[in-house]
């Protein structure tokens, strides 16, 4: 017995090494694409080009984005579920796609994302911004809060849509604040941040990209970041209080994230060689500083499986968000 041993582990090594030769020799063999299930020009539009950018030369052939917009994200999501499980589809996808909607859309959620979809890694998180026009009198939250008592229903907050992050963790606000402010859901963010400056609406509580360029012109007045910290990593930003200051133990830390999936079914060697191509990526200097101007830190995480427990845990997060806020997707 104390013979065989030896040889019985060198038998096991053998058996393993034809696998992990196959995880290291997997390569895509055309253009790889990566669905954006939302529209050109957003912040996880711009993370999936970057990304796309510096994955060319790790994985050897071209990236392609394709923006498949609709319905949540669920139209672009639903399209990757159904893609061949060979490495060459795979989606960029946002927290309320991948976590939310389906509490959002219930019966009407054509998929499950954690079970029609593989988990990867994620790429970025960050968190949303509290901002109101600038001709308004609240010089800080609290006053932003006070005034919102004082006239409950008579201060207005756009979103680019009921059931969006922005929604949604404003109605988590108003419950543990006290407070009725109305909202006023827009067909995106673009019409919401237009009627802001134009001052047909008061604030607005949404991702920070768009919103920090009128921050630093002066036409938004910054109140709050969504996070429980305050986000010190974005220029700017290092006065203004995170929750933990403002809603002390109240549990409020709005994250967002971007995260990469697959088709459900796709082998674990093609998955192992995306996740590390895509943690390479994510983890370069260069990667991580072009996307602080977006309001996002890059975050890869371990390994599939690591993100998949993230990911499980996330969806009971935001089933309780959309619980809070009774929101249903249109």
């Amino acid at each position: 017995m104390t013979c065989r041993r030896p040889l019985l582990g060198l038998a096991a090594a053998a058996a393993l090494a034809p696998a992990a030769a196959r995880a290291q020799a997997w390569a895509p063999s055309r253009p790889v694409r990566i669905v954006v299930p939302i529209a050109a020009g957003g912040a996880i539009d711009i993370t999936a080009r970057m990304l796309g950018e510096k994955l060319q030369p790790v994985l050897g052939q071209p990236i392609v984005v394709e923006n498949r917009a609709g319905a949540g994200g669920n139209i672009g999501a639903e399209f990757v579920s159904h893609a061949e499980k060979d490495g060459h589809t795979l989606l960029l996808g946002a927290a309320n796609t991948l976590a939310a909607n389906k509490f959002l859309y219930g019966s009407r959620m054509p998929i499950d994302p954690l079970v029609a979809l593989a988990p990867l890694t994620r790429v970025s998180t960050g968190t949303i911004l509290m901002v109101v026009n600038a001709q308004r009198p609240w010089k800080s939250f609290a006053e932003l809060v006070a005034a919102a008592k004082a006239k409950p229903g008579e201060i207005s907050m756009g979103s680019s849509g009921t059931g969006t992050t922005s929604h949604l963790y404003m109605e988590l606000v108003k419950k543990v604040a006290g407070i009725d402010i109305t909202h006023v859901p827009y067909r995106g963010g673009g019409p919401a941040i237009q009627d802001l400056l134009s001052g047909n609406i008061d604030m607005m509580f949404d991702v920070m990209p768009a919103l920090m360029p009128h921050v630093r012109e002066g036409r938004f007045r910054a109140l709050a970041v969504g996070s429980a910290e305050r986000a010190t990593y974005v220029p700017g930003l290092e006065g203004v209080p995170g929750m933990n200051e403002l809603l002390p133990g109240q549990g409020v830390d709005a994250q967002v994230w971007y995260a990469m999936a697959a088709p459900a079914g796709t082998p674990a060697p093609i998955l192992a060689r995306l996740h590390g191509a895509i943690a390479q990526v994510v983890q370069a200097p260069d990667f991580r500083e072009r996307l602080v101007p977006l309001g996002f830190q890059a975050i890869a995480d371990t390994s599939p499986e690591a993100f998949g427990a993230f990911w499980k845990a996330e969806e009971r997060r935001w089933k309780t968000l959309v619980e809070i806020s009774g929101a249903q997707a249109e």
